[in-house]
């Protein structure tokens, strides 16, 4: 009897397997859950990039309009491929603020100025500190906050084309639509 216990052990480990990959089969593996959404924008505040004459921001500065909050930096290669988009939704109106992660002032500066600048503001967070209070889990991501200054969605990886039409233009309407 305690032999036949045994040889059901691997059995029913691997059945429990099976149908814990069964049931996340389905789940869109671009999909990160994040712990600020539908929660103030966390409490921070950043100084400008040196040298470029974009102004930093702070909490305070999200509310009273919905806004595109970018976590770029100038060593991120997707952030270059995503960058057109931004500058094409910058033209729209829609106000995207930068945080600036863990780059040099001089190579950020140079990045702005190949690529352009589609931020109304940056603030530089040398040390990375306000993006793991963003919960940024690496860069590029961004973030739509509402009026109120509640982190209403969260994109992670590059905007493209695609993902702009999908998912962030109707994120920023319906943040709009909940003032």
């Amino acid at each position: 009897m305690r032999r036949l216990g045994l040889a059901l052990v691997p059995i029913v480990v691997l059945v429990g397997l099976v149908w814990l990959f069964m049931a996340n089969i389905s789940r869109d593996p671009n999909y990160v859950p994040s712990v600020v959404l539908d929660k103030p924008v966390p409490d921070f505040a950043l100084p400008p990039i040196a040298g470029l004459d974009v102004p930093g921001f702070d909490s305070a500065s999200l509310k009273g309009q919905v806004t595109l909050v970018n976590v770029f930096a100038s060593w991120c290669i997707p952030c270059r491929d995503e960058h057109p988009v931004l500058m094409e939704l910058a033209k729209t109106g829609v106000p995207i603020y930068g945080i600036n992660q863990k780059d040099a002032p001089e190579n950020a500066r140079a990045f702005l100025a190949d690529l352009g600048n589609p931020y109304a503001r940056i603030g530089a967070d040398t040390n990375g500190r306000v993006s793991i209070d963003w919960g940024v889990y690496g860069v590029p991501e961004s973030f739509v906050v509402n009026a109120k200054g509640v982190i209403t969605y969260k994109h992670t990886g590059p905007i493209s084309e695609r993902s702009l039409k999908q998912n962030v233009l109707p994120a920023l309407e319906k943040a709009a639509k909940k003032q």
